[in-house]
């Protein structure tokens, strides 16, 4: 596919992809989600991915929705049951890789949805996050209601739903919704050192690792913990796991191959 809202490039264990429509904050469209679910699609296919990184162009990461698009999604729920319309971001939300967001000025409904799709979120100092579907008398389309709490806890997670509550990036911060805050001018080189710490580490601890988060959260603790246990021996047998220890004794980087 050709993309017009997306910019894909995937060099040295990373995958960068790009929203490029500033002109209209970068809102999401119905080629917007075509796009996105392709590039998920390459990215998984792809040899050697150890993390995707997402940025935006322009002053905004993503204003939400574009009403058509919305208003679609909207009227086909009840109607349908496919993925597109249960989860927009779906295909992001699945990647088996971890994935950053590098967010910037507003993330607003949509634009907040993708980000929590995302494992890492950093934010410039000018982020604004904002979900104020509720009080425009709509419901969330992408998760809004369900990984937000899961990320920010349910009371801020309520404020930011019921009362349109936003968020500057320093409260962001204090609630967890972004791992870190950089000035403006410093947010794309601080996410590209994030990911390449990323993609420096083992590609099968990574997967392990984001999996491991993923469903044990949805467990009981001691199911949860089991599961832990399981994925950890799993790991103490894989060539990857063998080099790090070699590389310890012998005072050099290690080689991982993700397997």
């Amino acid at each position: 596919m050709a993309y017009e809202n997306l910019a894909l490039h995937i060099a040295d264990g990373i995958a960068r992809l790009r929203l490029t429509r500033p002109d209209r904050g970068n809102a999401i469209d119905a080629r917007t989600l075509r796009e996105l679910a392709d590039a998920c699609e390459a990215i998984g296919a792809a040899e050697g991915v150890v993390v995707v990184l997402i940025e935006a162009d322009g002053a905004d990461f993503c204003t939400g929705w574009e009403a058509a698009t919305r208003d679609d999604i909207a009227s086909r729920r009840g109607r349908v049951e496919e993925a597109a319309v249960v989860d927009p971001f779906g295909p992001l939300a699945a990647l088996p890789v971890p994935v950053v967001a590098a967010v910037q000025g507003k993330v607003c409904s949509g634009g907040l949805e993708l980000a929590l799709c995302c494992d890492l979120r950093i934010a410039a100092e000018d982020a604004r996050f904002s979900i104020p579907d509720v009080v425009e008398r709509r419901m969330p389309l992408a998760g809004g209601t369900q990984r937000l709490p899961r990320v920010v806890g349910r009371g801020v997670a309520t404020a930011m739903l019921l009362l349109g509550q936003e968020l500057d990036a320093v409260a962001a911060l204090r609630c967890g919704l972004v791992s870190r805050v950089v000035p403006r001018e410093a947010l794309s080189e601080e996410a590209d050192a994030v990911a390449r710490t990323i993609a420096s580490r083992g590609p099968l601890a990574l997967r392990y690792a984001k999996e491991a988060v993923q469903r044990g959260i949805e467990l009981p603790l001691e199911q949860a913990l089991r599961y832990e246990a399981d994925i950890s021996t799993i790991l103490q047998s894989t060539r990857d796991r063998a080099e790090g220890v070699r590389a310890f004794f012998e005072k050099r980087e290690p080689r991982f191959k993700g397997e």
